[in-house]
């Protein structure tokens, strides 16, 4: 039997019970893919985070991959965020090598942590199939290659009603969906869909910010801006953009510690 460090926390979490909840493992050696999927699905959370340290790599200080219950995914920036938060130590900072995103750093910024991720945009199209399994009355539809796509609603009470087919969202593939509003009490609002990649409903998604923070910047003339998601759980974090970098600032909450028997 061998015995792996785990940790959950809940990431970009102003309380207990809100937040993201993604399952670190720091690892000594990769394991082979399908034992970590398999591992994933047991935790059966949004993401479970697996590292290894590089020690002989000058710009980054660990690998990290991310997995949801069904697929290992490009990107991830609540898991990135709580990986950092178990791993930090005594440290001010840690570069994560990551396969498709590049080195992302997660940096202590004062009671929580500044994550520095790549900023996407996106292009207008029309997105009917997507647009009817998600529901209510988009105004607009945006897309990025990968599979993301954005709709926009007139207003907080429009993106807090939405009731998607997850079956019918499910069926046209690995697709995030993001649904987002002018804020009340924040610039901006969302909600973030991804059925095809195991999680009907994610409850905070950094890497949505990733496009939300230079689309909502350009439409408000700011760079820096509060941002809520209106999920169950619920969460916040402040979001800015820097040239190609969207930087977001969140606290994280350790809510189990343990070793997963495998």
């Amino acid at each position: 039997m061998t015995s792996l460090p785990f940790t959950q926390v809940d990431a970009f979490a102003d309380a207990p019970f809100t937040g993201n909840p993604a399952a670190v493992m720091p690892l000594g050696r990769w394991l082979d893919d399908a034992t970590l999927q398999a591992i994933a699905a047991e935790n059966n959370l949004s993401e479970t985070a697996f590292t290894v340290p590089l020690p002989d790599d000058p710009d980054a200080d660990y690998a990290l991959r991310w997995f949801t219950p069904t697929v290992e995914v490009k990107l991830c920036g609540h898991a990135t965020l709580a990986s950092g938060h178990v791993l930090m130590g005594g440290r001010t900072a840690l570069r994560f090598r990551t396969r498709h995103a590049g080195v992302l750093t997660v940096a202590r910024d004062r009671d929580g942590y500044a994550l520095s991720l790549p900023a996407w945009h996106m292009e207008p199209r029309a997105l009917p199939d997507l647009a009817a399994g998600l529901g209510g009355a988009p105004i607009e539809s945006h897309w990025r290659g990968g599979g993301y796509s954005l709709f926009l609603f007139p207003d907080a009470a429009a993106i807090r009603a939405l009731q998607p087919n997850y079956a019918a969202l499910k069926a046209l593939g690995d697709i995030m969906l993001i649904a987002t509003a002018p804020g009340e009490g924040s610039d901006i609002i969302s909600r973030v869909f991804v059925p095809g990649g195991g999680v009907d409903e994610d409850p905070v998604t950094g890497s949505a910010h990733c496009l939300l923070t230079p689309f909502w910047a350009e439409r408000l003339d700011k760079t820096k801006l509060s941002a809520v998601q209106a999920s169950p759980r619920g969460g916040s974090m402040s979001c800015q953009l820097k040239d190609d970098r969207v930087t977001l600032t969140g606290a994280c909450r350790t809510v189990i510690e343990g070793q997963f028997l495998l």
